[in-house]
């Protein structure tokens, strides 16, 4: 395809300038980082029985039972901070307590249960997660996370080029800190199904932006005489509705998990509905406009020629 034809395949009325609007898209990425880093430096993250430690009892209702019913029981009776909650059926009840182990624990609950209900309670399981597994939980998660961005980072540079690289990077370490930052703020419940949703929304993000990364590189290659700045309004205009589709179909699917899924995966679904908007975002408006601030041109991108090749085959 000639550079030409190329350039006229998106007329100039239909692209849209998304890099004029950097300088107002950094400000904004900016404030929303410096209040996610000031809410977990201050309030930090709320979490939850897999990384403080408690106990889990599952029982099991012969009917129904409204949760506000058994959670006022539970808390009358003096357990403080339990967390109360569906466990697939709507008679299946799980409550997580923070308190330590023992062997009454069980029959306690269930006795403390059935002084408010007319029907049978069953003991179905109790668990106990140390504080010292919760410990060690938040330290594997935290590497899981710094692993996964440093093997991003190396696998973007080896791609495509170092400067790609920096951007893919800093739009997943954006995208991460926001999605903690919101959790942070309104003191959501962390556990291990939010962890999993955190890394997730790493995929996720670097997905797109390894989509927008690859139509910058291959038009820089293509429009030689044009600047990186409509190179790069040029390929994420191309890219548009690809980006739209996928996060509207993910969103769609995500929205029923929140609303149908049960209170358990509330904060998966959550820290997923987040982490698709900003990484949306994040794809456009901060991998995109890393590559301005480092100046990338085509000469970072120019194809090496290969040794004893003619001056006519190269392009």
């Amino acid at each position: 395809m000639s550079e030409q034809h190329l350039e006229q395949s998106v007329p100039a009325k239909k692209i849209i300038p998304f890099m004029s609007y950097r300088k107002l898209a950094m400000v904004v990425s900016l404030v929303l980082i410096v209040i996610s880093l000031g809410s977990l430096a201050t309030k930090g993250l709320k979490f939850g029985l897999d990384f403080t430690g408690g106990t889990l009892v599952e029982v099991g209702y012969s009917k129904v039972e409204p949760l506000t019913n058994i959670r006022n029981t539970i808390a009358e009776a003096g357990y403080k901070n339990a967390i109360v909650v569906h466990f697939g059926s709507e008679t299946d009840i799980l409550v997580r307590l923070p308190e330590g182990y023992s062997d009454q624990l069980g029959a306690q609950l269930v006795s403390v249960l059935q002084q408010d209900f007319d029907g049978l309670i069953e003991l179905r399981r109790i668990e106990f997660v140390g504080p010292q597994v919760g410990n060690e939980l938040k330290e594997q998660g935290g590497l899981a996370m710094l692993m996964a961005l440093g093997m991003v980072m190396l696998y973007i540079a080896f791609r495509f080029q170092f400067k790609f690289s920096v951007g893919a990077v800093s739009a997943l370490a954006h995208d991460v800190i926001i999605t903690l930052g919101i959790f942070s703020i309104l003191q959501l419940d962390f556990d291990l199904t939010v962890l999993a949703a955190v890394l997730a929304v790493i995929g996720y993000s670097l997905n797109d932006t390894i989509v927008v990364s690859d139509r910058i590189r291959e038009n820089f290659r293509k429009i030689r005489k044009s600047q990186a700045q409509t190179v790069i309004d040029i390929s994420l205009t191309e890219t548009l509705a690809r980006t739209l589709v996928t996060s509207l179909t993910t969103l769609l699917v995500l929205l029923a998990l929140f609303f149908y899924g049960g209170e358990l995966i509330h904060g998966f679904a959550i820290a997923l509905i987040v982490g698709v908007l900003v990484g949306t975002y994040s794809s456009v408006y901060v991998a995109a406009n890393i590559l301005l601030i480092m100046d990338i041109s085509k000469e970072d991108l120019i194809l090496p020629v290969k040794e004893g090749a003619e001056i006519d085959d190269m392009p």
